[in-house]
Parts: structure tokens; sequence; C-alpha cells
């Protein structure tokens, strides 16, 4: 789950990550009312989105008066943000950060996350703040540093030390450094984040480091015990068929095919989608309705993948083992007729009572389609689509 800029900064705050000045606003009233409190004689307006490239397309302004903090700020909010790490509809915005401006001597680039390769925490670091790191990974990838993080002894001040003097921070600001990584470290532990990036963390004439980005992805599996982070959830980020396949236990993702793929498992759903592109097709989404599929998780998967105009056509790959084949074709058999399925269905079934499921599939008078195998079925889905479509 990712959260909002101004929520990192909050979170940082607490412990005790150093931030600029500022505040969210819903309004451009409030947008003037906080840069008139925070004083000083300019203001950044930042649009508050779940997607990194703002700058870039307009989601981040300098403004040198109040006047054009409310501007800004009236042109912004209600619209939606186009970015290079969103879809072609962008994200809405629907708040806005105010901050103060500082003087920038430096940037830099500091980040904590697991490293599934070592199974360790690792910070990562560099010189070349405000810029793309998987650029500076490419280009210069002698500007990253990384250190692991041992998880029985824990962040370590040579560690740190070894980060500071890559990124020619000398005197204090070592030791505030230092302090920075390991309040990183704290919240990373304490509420069980997956990453957490600062980007730019910068260097002010005056030689303070402040971070003047912060984003943070937290571990969805650990969400049930913080529910303060869970609390700081913005469904408008995020899809809508995504948000309601989450309340039935499904797991969706909206691709841009015409071919619904409902499968149980998502290494099998992977496959799937793998073999419809083979065959010339486009998937219309992710869909894994889980182990224990039942008539009610049917029927909420047909409505998803149904909600989608583009869907020409159906394929249900489902592997019976947990529950039996028979059983499952009975729930989609019974899902079909309640949601009034309008588009061809191809279903494959594998596992467990398979012939019992297949005959009990067919000669059903629906447009259904019983496949014996998955590449027979990914043909087939792919034909009654193309002429559907």
């Amino acid at each position: 789950m990712n959260i909002h800029e101004y929520q990192a900064k909050q979170l940082f705050r607490h412990y005790e990550i150093p931030v600029p000045d500022g505040q969210p606003a819903t309004t451009p009233e409030i947008a003037g009312e906080i840069a008139g409190a925070l004083g000083g004689e300019g203001w950044v307006v930042k649009a508050q989105v779940h997607a990194g490239g703002r700058g870039k397309v307009g989601g981040v302004k300098l403004a040198k008066s109040l006047d054009e903090v409310i501007e800004f700020s009236r042109d912004m909010l209600g619209k939606r943000l186009v970015t290079l790490q969103t879809d072609s509809a962008g994200l809405p915005i629907n708040s806005l950060l105010i901050e103060k401006i500082y003087p920038i001597k430096r940037e830099h680039y500091l980040s904590v996350l697991v490293d599934r390769g070592s199974q360790r925490i690792i910070f990562i670091a560099s010189a070349a703040g405000g810029m793309d790191i998987e650029t500076v990974a490419h280009e210069t990838p002698e500007k990253i540093i990384s250190v692991q993080v041992h998880p029985a002894a824990g962040l370590q001040g040579y560690q740190c030390r070894k980060i500071a003097y890559a990124l020619g921070l000398k005197g204090p600001q070592v030791k505030t450094l230092g302090k920075i990584m390991q309040g990183m470290y704290d919240l990373f532990l304490a509420k069980d984040a997956s990453q957490i990036e600062i980007n730019p963390l910068i260097e002010t004439q005056s030689g303070d480091l402040l971070a003047l980005d912060a984003k943070i992805a937290f571990d969805d599996n650990a969400l049930a015990i913080h529910p303060d982070i869970l609390a700081m959830k913005d469904p408008a980020q995020e899809d809508d068929k995504e948000n309601e396949a989450q309340q039935f236990g499904l797991n969706y993702i909206t691709l841009e095919g015409n071919i619904g793929c409902m499968v149980n498992g998502a290494g099998l759903a992977m496959a799937t989608m793998d073999l419809v592109k083979l065959k010339g097709g486009l998937p219309a989404n992710f869909l894994d309705v889980g182990g224990g599929t039942n008539v009610e998780k049917v029927c909420e998967a047909f409505k998803l993948i149904l909600s989608d105009s583009q869907v020409k056509a159906v394929l249900v790959n489902i592997f019976g083992g947990i529950v039996k084949c028979d059983v499952i074709a009975e729930g989609i058999l019974a899902a079909i007729k309640q949601v009034h399925v309008g588009v061809p269905v191809v279903v494959r079934l594998e596992g467990t009572n398979v012939e019992e499921g297949r005959a009990l599939l067919s000669n059903t008078g629906l447009n259904l389609y019983a496949a014996d195998d998955l590449a027979h079925a990914a043909e087939q889905v792919v034909a009654l689509a193309g002429v559907a479509a």
C-alpha cells in the first residue's frame, strides 16, 4: 500500500527525520492560508498523487506570491495528473502539499528496502539525487552505494558514516545523516514498510539536511496489525475494480486487453495470461480467485470482469485441488446464470473429479465452451474474442 507524500512526512516527523515546513490543503483558500502562515518569500505547491515524475508534468509548481499559490492550487485540484508512472487516465488530485522553498546546495538520493537476494534490509544512496535512480544505475552505476543491515546487529554507525562520506557530507552533517538513517530503519521495522525513499534528500545553503520528498510503501500482508497505516489509504488513488475485488478476497489487476481471465492461483494466472498472449490475444485483467473457490467468489469475479466493456470473451482456468472440479463446475454454471454473462466463456478444468466437472459443462445450452487443455482453451478464447470484436 502506498500513501501520499504529506502522510509520509508526518511519519518522518514522528521518527525525527527532518522535513520542510508544510501542510496539506484541499482547497485553494486553505492553500493560501497555509502559505501565509508558513511565511517566507516563496512556496512549492505539490500535487498529492501516488505516482512519481510529478514535476515533469506540472504537478509541482513554485509560487512567488500568495496569489500564485491560490492560482496554482485552483489549477491542480479536481484535475487528473498523468505521469510516466500512471496510465493514460492519470490519477485524481484531491489534495496538495504546500511547503516553504529552501535554497538547495546539493541533492542526494536515499532509500531503504528489502533486498530479496540477500534477504536483508538494504540502504541505497547516491550523490545523484533528484534523478530517476534507475537511470543513474544504468548510466553511472559508480554513483550508487549500498549497505546491507544484519538483522541481529541492526543498523551500525560505521554504515551510516560510509554513506555520509560517499555523499560528500562533513562535520555535523554526518551525525544528522546517521539520525535520518536510524529513523528510516526504525520506521521501516515498526510499520512493516516494504520501501522508504527520499529523493531528493537536500543539503541547504546553510548545511542542513531535509527530506524534500518522501515515499513509503507498506506490506499489504501486515496492514491488519497497523490500523493507523491502513487509515491512510486513499481509495481514489487506486483502481475501483481492484478495491472492490479486495472486499471479496479476490486479487484483481486491470489490463488493456479484451479477454477476461479467471484463474485460481497467482502462478497459474500469470501462466494463463502468457499463453493467451502467445496465442495472439490480449488479457483484459489478472484475476486470482484463490484456492477456496465458491459460487459467491465466482459470481463476483464475473461481475468484475464484465464491468470492463472491452471484454469480448472470458477464459476460466481452474485447477481442482482443495475444491473438486465438479463443485467448481456447478459454481461456474450458477454464476453464469446469476450474472447473465453475455460473452462466450471458455472453461478449462483440471484436477480432482475433472471428468465429472467437464460433463456438467457440456451441453448446457449456454454460451459456454469446455476445453480439454490450456493451449486449446487459449486458442478458443482468442478466436471467440476476435469474432466478437
